[in-house]
Formats: C-alpha cells, sequence, structure tokens
C-alpha cells in the first residue's frame, strides 16, 4: 500500500504521479527571500489544479521538518482537489536542519521519524508515507547529514517506508548509494533525487545499476539545465534498460515558479514535457511507466523489521 494524507490507498489507485513537489514550503528563514515562502493557499490551489485538469492525479510532497511542512494544508488541498497527496517525515540538510535537531545523533533521528510514521504528524491522523527529503551537502556530507542519513537508514528499515533523497546539483549521488549499501538498506526501497542536474550521465546509469530508483525531478528549472539536455539523458537511461526506474517531477518550491507569475507551473510536465517525450519516440506505455508504473512501485511500503 501507499500512505497517503487521507489514509493508505492501493499501489494501482495512484494515477499520474509528480515524484518531488512542495504545495507548502517556507525556506526564506534562511534564504532571506519572500519569494521561497510558498503559503498561500488559493494561489496553491489555482496551480495545482491545472495538474489535475492535466490528467494529474497525485504529489509526493516532499516538505519536512525544517522546510515549513503544514500537514493541514495538505489535508485540505487532498481533499478539496480530491487527489492523492504523500507525506513525508525526516529533516532536510544543513542550514535547514531545525536547531533543536542539530545536536541529535542517527538514534535520535532515527526515533523522531519512527513516531511520526507511527503516530501520525503534528497531531493529525495523517502519517507519512515517505522518508525524504533526505540532503546531503554540494559535494559532500556535513557531520549532521551522515547521522540524519544513518538515523532515516534506520527509521526506513524499521517501517518499511521508501527513502527518497535530496542531491544538491546532483552531486553525492554514488556516495548515497553507497552509504545504503554498506548499511543493508534495500536498493529498491531508495528514490535518489535531482538526478537530472546531474550532467554525467555514467554516473546515473551506476546509480540505476544498482538498483535505486532516480528522480529526474527539476523539469523545467532551466536556469539550471535545459530540458533539451534533460531528454537526451532520459532518452539514454531508457535505452539503457531503464524505464522501470525512473520517475519526474518540477520541485517547484518558489511562488515565482507558479503559474500564473510566469513560472512552469506543477502542470509543466505534462503540458510541456510529455509532448516533446511523445516527439522523441518514446512509447505511451514508456510515459506511463515513468508517470504512473514507476511511482506506484517506488512508494509503496515495504515489509519493515517493526
Amino acid at each position: 500500500m501507499i500512505e497517503t494524507v487521507r489514509g493508505p490507498i492501493k499501489p494501482e489507485e495512484l494515477g499520474i504521479c509528480a515524484c518531488h513537489e512542495h504545495v507548502h514550503i517556507d525556506l526564506s528563514h534562511i534564504k532571506k527571500s519572500n519569494d521561497t515562502a510558498l503559503t498561500d493557499y488559493d494561489r496553491v490551489k489555482e496551480d495545482v489544479a491545472r495538474f489535475i485538469k492535466a490528467g494529474g492525479k497525485a504529489f509526493i510532497e516532499m516538505t519536512n521538518v525544517g522546510m515549513g511542512r503544514n500537514i493541514q494544508f495538505m489535508r485540505r488541498l487532498s481533499e478539496e482537489l480530491d487527489m492523492h497527496i504523500v507525506a513525508s517525515t525526516g529533516c532536510y540538510k544543513d542550514p535547514f536542519i531545525p536547531a533543536e535537531a542539530l545536536s541529535w545523533n542517527r538514534e535520535q533521528f532515527a526515533a523522531f521519524m519512527l513516531q511520526e510514521i507511527e503516530e501520525g504528524i503534528d497531531g493529525s491522523p495523517s502519517k507519512p508515507g515517505v522518508i525524504g527529503e533526505i540532503g546531503s551537502s554540494l559535494n559532500e556530507f556535513k557531520p549532521v547529514e551522515t547521522e540524519l542519513f544513518h538515523g532515516a537508514i534506520i527509521a526506513a528499515k524499521e517501517s518499511g517506508l521508501p527513502l527518497a533523497t535530496h542531491t544538491t546539483l546532483g552531486t553525492m549521488a554514488l556516495e548515497q548509494v553507497e552509504l545504503f549499501a554498506k548499511e543493508g538498506l534495500p536498493l529498491d526501497q531508495v528514490i535518489i533525487g535531482h538526478q537530472d542536474l546531474n550532467e554525467n550521465d555514467d554516473v546515473v546509469l551506476e546509480v540505476l545499476a544498482a538498483g535505486c530508483y532516480v528522480a529526474m525531478d527539476t523539469i523545467g528549472k532551466e536556469n539550471y539545465r535545459s530540458d533539451q539536455e534533460r531528454l537526451t539523458s532520459l532518452l539514454r537511461f531508457i535505452e539503457a534498460g531503464y524505464r522501470d526506474k525512473i520517475m519526474l517531477s518540477t520541485d517547484i518550491t518558489r511562488n515565482s515558479h507558479l503559474f500564473a507569475a510566469g513560472g512552469q507551473g506543477f502542470d509543466y510536465t505534462l503540458r510541456e514535457f510529455q509532448p516533446r517525450m511523445e516527439a522523441s519516440g518514446l512509447s505511451q506505455q514508456e510515459i506511463r511507466k515513468l508517470l504512473i508504473e514507476n511511482p506506484a512501485n517506488a512508494f509503496s511500503k515495504r515489509e519493515g523489521t517493526s
């Protein structure tokens, strides 16, 4: 099953799913910009409704503690738009980890995540369906991030929840995989994030070969990398035989990313990138895997040890 903010669903109920989004996120306390406080319900609802109108059905919502997570916001949006939203547990990366957690060791991080998984988020009945987005810094693990990753591994093993990561500008992907493998976490329980920002296709192919899922989840953010380059990489990965391991999303995090503000909007992958995939020769079955089948498999709960 897949745990959503309105309770568990069967994987086949998930539908077209954006694998990495944020409907309520506030990083302004660190980034010092009101643009990074995506908190206006009506504006967000209008933009998410475009995704639904384009055929979308589900979001994996990667906002966790320290990023402005708002479970009541997610629950209301899920109910009013009749969509599936999967909430996350955990912490992000330095410097976004809450002050009270900066001194935690791996056991304390794990205990916090497992408590939310078992009891619900912030006093609500909604339980997280993913551990994420657990992040490393640019080209390194900060000490607190190392403890966070180990805590996430403990929680993933015990709960059976999928573990989704953040890689800063695509870096540290192999190092994350190596850590998970060393600690005995099944790699098909892992989603390595932001790999469309990793310009080294050979590294991404190694991640895929290890058995992890890969999220190409910043589609439309052409200030980082062109979508044509993303598409070229995607086609190479599919040609190499990994069509069952890749997922897509846009990772909306700012008010300026909303369609009404001139940004790409939550529907960008369906509105703009899907036609480009079709024009490149990808079959409808291959596109269905990327948008529906792979997320349904990746975000299904495994058998935990607890």
